[in-house]
């Protein structure tokens, strides 16, 4: 009898319990266990979508993003990857409410030992609910699985399966940086969802359950086992038949990995549009790494990933060169003797953060320069790749200031939009951008084409106009200066199309004393016309000669001016900009401009930049990279051969380059080697060759438009009016000063 009150008190209390359960999960629902998601909240997700970055044509270069995410439809899933996730996490998705109360019991019997009971409703709401709380402790995380349970079939009642099964994929992480399926189908295979073969979806399935063990890029043997696991399962349920894993079980983990944090191009670049549009987001209310926002710019991809290639080309062969030339020589020199510039290393530890460190936990200065000089593992930046090695501090130092860095930019002049942005050699090495308009460098001669575009407007000069090749004299700040050629050399007369093609400091000095006592004012009046920003340029007479230290970016501006029939405009970058609903939420329109020439001034000047690149210091651009069309061009080499300059022009593209060291005093050891023709224009060859033989470009340099009309007489000045030309009609090159 009392065993009979027994089993009735265990059916009572197993009923009661029974009972309660809904009233208990009624409770959770309601935030008896802690806050829950509002319906609206459940209803319309928001997750921190990456905010992407296109081109001109809406090809993705690049994105920002907290958390490397961007939402797909269910349609833009490869079968296989449906086929191999419900296979693995949740065999019976189609058929329970949320809720595999199968699988929990089995788990619950078997302690989890039998696989566990999470099924993807509920670990979609893990992903979502993840936003309002993080669990801490058993207490905790218990609570958070009644949560997720009520959170599963609310969801339930709410979507279909198929749109439960892509917000679930669009949400979970596969690896630290990619969100959802569609930025790990780009990191690890570099193609589209939809594309995935099977074995490429077992090893993304595969990841879910632990990302970094089953990372394929880092353990490659273990998503190898792991991808098989799920391949068998696929059997197992017949979503793969017995012969297609038999053959594929076999077959090597083939990557096409591209890393989340450098996918795309123009990572310079993309840095910079992120400042530029940090006020903006701030104004309007946005996040950029979270806002899912569309970035239309006015980059050309093929023309970008064509400037990346040129810089790499050409820096590859000319570092060695470099290289090769000093030896075991240092190349950090002072200007006037040569000499080498004492203690140069210490001085540039002195401004690394590790320096600073050892300093505050009270080294010495000699104590920290020991510490300094032991060896420690590293990773260094080479152009073969990166190398591993062990290196000291003090060596890495020594390695790194004599790589030779480079800035490249080109614009469309009739629009300013900026086609390619090229700020260094490897963003992941050197963030410096040597493009953006605070990256200052000496000019060197390529400032040359502003005084005489000042001289050309104001005295109505041609291309013939002769000026004496002798030295002239300019008071600047109660001194007197007179520049003179590099080679020493004088004499005769010229006209001003040879001293600009042949980047002569007498004609130029002459072209800026014709300009009267206050020359120097009038030509950066012209300088600030025309994109180069205020109070940038001294007013003296020596920045005839190009000392002044400028920007990539502003001398393609500048240059922008000559080949847009006079027209000066802005240049930008950004076109439009979309929220993640594809609604226009910013239009860029209307840059400013400044007619600064008229059209035949502005013509004569693309005159004479084409005979820089016919007959002066840039004869060799066409010839040697196989160039075709109408191309103007100029050198520019500085003081010490530290920096190398080219900008290139022709009628729809400026480009400007730069190359040197980042730290100017490291120079080129011959004026041979530091010439703007060899350190600089090689880049701006490479590139015009590679997009003038490009299939989807298929870039022209027309003729350069002559205005309506216009006196052609002008130009009509033979070539042997003066006698400097020398034996068999090559113009020499040396000693003059590019």
């Amino acid at each position: 009898m009392s065993g009979f009150k027994l089993n009735a008190k265990l059916w009572l209390f197993f009923f009661i319990a029974i009972a309660m359960f809904p009233l208990f999960f009624l409770g959770v629902s309601y935030g008896m266990l802690g806050e829950m998601p509002e319906i609206e909240d459940l209803e319309n997700p928001r997750n921190a979508l990456s905010s992407e970055i296109l081109d001109e044509n809406g090809v993705l270069i690049g994105k920002f993003f907290y958390e490397n995410r961007t939402n797909i439809e269910y349609k833009e899933l490869s079968p296989h990857f449906i086929d191999a996730l419900i296979a693995t996490e949740d065999i019976r998705f189609r058929s329970h409410s949320g809720i595999d109360l199968r699988g929990t019991l089995r788990a619950v019997f078997s302690f989890g030992n039998d696989g566990g009971a999470s099924t993807i409703t509920q670990q979609l709401a893990k992903n979502l609910f993840s936003r309002f709380e993080k669990p801490s402790g058993k207490i905790g995380r218990i609570n958070q699985k009644f949560k997720e349970w009520v959170i599963s079939v609310q969801l339930e009642k709410r979507y279909t399966k198929d749109e439960i099964l892509i917000m679930y994929l669009n949400t979970v992480p596969f690896s630290g940086t990619s969100f959802g399926i569609q930025a790990a189908s780009r990191e690890f295979f570099n193609k589209e969802p939809k594309d995935l073969k099977v074995e490429e979806a077992a090893v993304l399935v595969g990841m879910l359950k632990a990302n970094s063990r089953y990372n394929p890029k880092r353990n490659p043997d273990n998503s190898k086992n792991r991808r098989n696991i799920v391949m068998q399962q696929m059997n197992k349920y017949g979503y793969l038949s017995t012969d297609s894993f038999n053959l594929l079980k076999d077959t090597e983990i083939k990557l096409e990995y591209r890393p989340a944090t450098s996918q795309g191009i123009a990572n310079y670049f993309k840095i910079y549009l992120g400042q530029h549009l940090k006020d903006w987001c701030k104004e309007n209310n946005y996040d950029l790494y979270r806002s899912g926002l569309k970035i239309y710019t006015t980059i050309n991809a093929e023309m970008q990933k064509t400037a990346e290639a040129a810089v790499a080309k050409h820096l590859t062969k000319f570092q060695k060169d470099f290289l090769k030339q000093w030896g075991k020589d240092k190349p950090w020199r002072f200007l006037s003797t040569r000499g080498v510039i004492p203690n140069f290393i210490e001085d540039a530890l002195k401004r690394t953060e590790r320096y600073r460190s050892l300093k505050s936990s009270g080294l010495s200065h000699s104590q920290i320069i020991t510490e300094l000089k032991k060896p420690i593992d590293m990773t260094i930046f080479s152009w073969s790749g990166d190398i591993d090695t062990t290196m000291s501090s003090y060596d890495s130092m020594s390695y790194i200031k004599k790589i030779l860095h480079a800035g490249f930019i080109a614009i469309e002049p009739q629009t300013g939009y900026v086609k390619a942005w090229v700020g260094g050699i490897n963003h992941a090495h050197f963030k410096y951008d040597h493009v953006n308009i605070n990256a200052r460098r000496q000019v060197g001669s390529t400032f040359k084409p502003i005084v005489y575009a000042t001289a050309i407007d104001i005295n109505k000069y041609t291309p013939c106009t002769e000026f004496p090749r002798e030295r002239t004299i300019f008071m600047s700040g109660g001194q007197p200066w007179s520049p003179r050629n590099f080679d020493g050399k004088e004499g005769g007369v010229w006209p001003i199309w040879k001293g600009l093609a042949l980047s002569d400091n007498l004609i130029t000095a002459q072209v800026m004393k014709s300009l009267g006592d206050n020359g120097p004012d009038l030509v950066v009046q012209f300088a600030e016309r025309i994109g180069i920003a205020k109070d940038r340029v001294p007013h003296v007479p020596s920045i005839c000669l190009g000392t002044v230290e400028l920007s990539v970016f502003e001398m393609a501006s500048a240059y922008s001016a000559f080949v847009n029939k006079g027209l000066w405009i802005e240049p930008s970058f950004i076109t439009r900009i979309e929220d993640k609903e594809g609604n226009v939420v910013a239009e860029f329109s209307n840059p400013k401009h400044d007619q600064v020439l008229s059209e035949d001034k502005a013509y004569t000047m693309t005159h004479l930049l084409e005979r820089v690149v016919r007959r002066g210091t840039a004869a060799g651009l066409m010839s040697r990279y196989e160039l075709k069309g109408n191309i103007g061009g100029k050198t520019g080499t500085t003081q010490g051969a530290a920096d190398g300059w080219f900008m290139g022009v022709t009628n729809n593209l400026v480009c400007a380059t730069w190359v040197g060291a980042d730290d100017p005093t490291v120079r080129a050891r011959t004026s041979y080697l530091g010439q703007g023709a060899r350190m600089a224009m090689p880049i701006f060859g490479y590139f015009m060759n590679n997009i003038q033989n490009n299939s989807k470009l298929k870039f022209q340099a027309l003729p350069f438009e002559i205005p309506e009309n216009f006196n052609m007489g002008a130009f009509d000045c033979k070539a042997n009016q003066s006698n400097q030309t020398d034996q068999g009609g090559r113009i020499r090159l040396e000693g003059l000063g590019d």
